[in-house]
Order: structure tokens, then sequence, then C-alpha cells
């Protein structure tokens, strides 16, 4: 049976947010340091390399997400004008992005997991097609 290897990196930003609809502490302005993790899966690593991807192309990729939300107010950033910027969307966003980033490389984008602070996250993924 052939197998398959994840690999992953964790990168951190700290943005602003508001929930809207809330009815509770967290629907005023605060702030977060957010962890972000993401996972790619691949089939063969390269025989030269041994690697299935480079974790520095996955950590440069995710940096380029992740700078379109580093220090801002989530809610004045598209598309969290529109929908609530909560961990879940938030980390649906990031995976959408960075899937389409990732494209050009043997990996298929697994997951992306936003914490707003350890023991506290939300996971997206995307059904296999």
């Amino acid at each position: 049976m052939p197998g398959r290897w994840l690999i992953g990196v964790t990168l951190d930003f700290s943005a602003s947010h508001c929930l809207r609809n809330y009815g509770g502490k967290c629907e005023a302005l605060h702030g977060h340091n957010f962890s972000v993790t993401v996972e790619v899966e691949g089939r063969e690593p390269d025989p030269a390399t041994g690697l299935v991807l480079d974790f520095k192309i996955l950590k440069t990729q995710t940096k380029a997400v992740l700078e379109t939300l580093d220090h801002a107010h989530l809610n004045d950033t598209p598309p969290f004008r529109d929908v609530n910027p909560s961990s879940e969307h938030i980390a649906r966003h990031v995976f959408r992005l960075l899937a389409e980033r990732l494209s050009p490389y043997p990996v298929r984008l697994k997951r992306v997991l936003v914490a707003e602070k350890p023991g506290q996250w939300a996971v997206y993924l995307e059904d296999e097609t």
C-alpha cells in the first residue's frame, strides 16, 4: 500500500477584531497573537532531495498570506468586512489563499489550524475530491 507524508509549519500574526453579533466581551475591540499551523500532504518525496516540500517554501508561502492580516484590524480587511473574523473564518481564508499559492508544488494543502491562544483553536479543511 502506498504511503504519504504530511509536513507542516506554525507561524504567528498579530491582529485585532470584533466579533459581530457575539453578545459578549469579544464583541468589543480586542486583539490576539494568532498562531497558524498549516499542513500539506505529498505522495512521494523528490528523489534528489528526499523532501516532499522544502519547509522554506512552505514558510515563505504561508508568511505571504499572513502578511495580509498581520497588524491589521481584521474587520476592515477583506473578506472580513462581510463575514465575521472568527477563528473559523480566518482558517478558511488562509486555507483558500494558501492552497492557490501552493498549486505549483506537488503537494495538497490538508488543513489550516488557527489558535487565538493555547488550547483554543479552529481547523479548516476541505473535502477531498
